[in-house]
């Protein structure tokens, strides 16, 4: 039996319009490193449509994006310290879209004011998803060695009463 290997990425960025597609390129590159190319694009769209509205709404465009696989699920996370852009109305068509093309999602807020959406997606069956091997357990093919002649161990003979001698 072999068990998948979790995975994890991080990367640190200032975002503008030209960046939206390079960071797409990044994490369609990791993903296809980690073997999970039928994720490429449910998860760039997604990580897109955070990524431009950070863009378009947020004084502070420094966010960090991560990506957890854990061989079933992966959560993209997109989180920056702005406070000004919220999970309110201006962003609803974008978490509709996310809400719509993912296995789930939600909102966070941060220590330090911001927020943290995420979302995942989840492998479905007859994906190829990267595989190690357990580490083999000890080996139960010890075993006795029979004798070449077997010797047959009798008891003595009993010399006192026997049980229905004494009743």
């Amino acid at each position: 039996m072999k068990t998948a290997v979790p995975c994890y990425y991080h990367l640190d960025v200032e975002v503008g319009p030209e960046r939206v597609g390079q960071v797409g390129r990044i994490l369609a590159a990791y993903l296809r490193l980690w073997d999970l190319e039928t994720l490429v694009e449910p998860v760039c769209h997604g990580a897109g449509l955070l990524l431009g509205a950070v863009d378009e709404h947020a004084a502070d465009k420094k966010l960090s994006i991560e990506m957890w696989w854990n061989g079933q699920h992966l959560i993209t996370a997109v989180g920056d310290d702005s406070r000004e852009l919220r999970p309110d109305p201006e962003l609803r068509a974008c978490l509709e879209q996310i809400a719509a093309t993912s296995d789930g999602w939600g909102c966070c807020a941060t220590a330090t004011g911001g927020k943290v959406i995420w979302f995942s997606r989840r492998a479905r069956a007859g994906e190829r998803m990267p595989r190690v091997p357990n580490v083999p357990g000890p080996a139960l093919r010890t075993g006795c060695r029979l004798p070449r002649t077997a010797t047959v161990m009798t008891l003595p003979e009993r010399t006192g009463p026997t049980l229905e001698q004494t009743g």
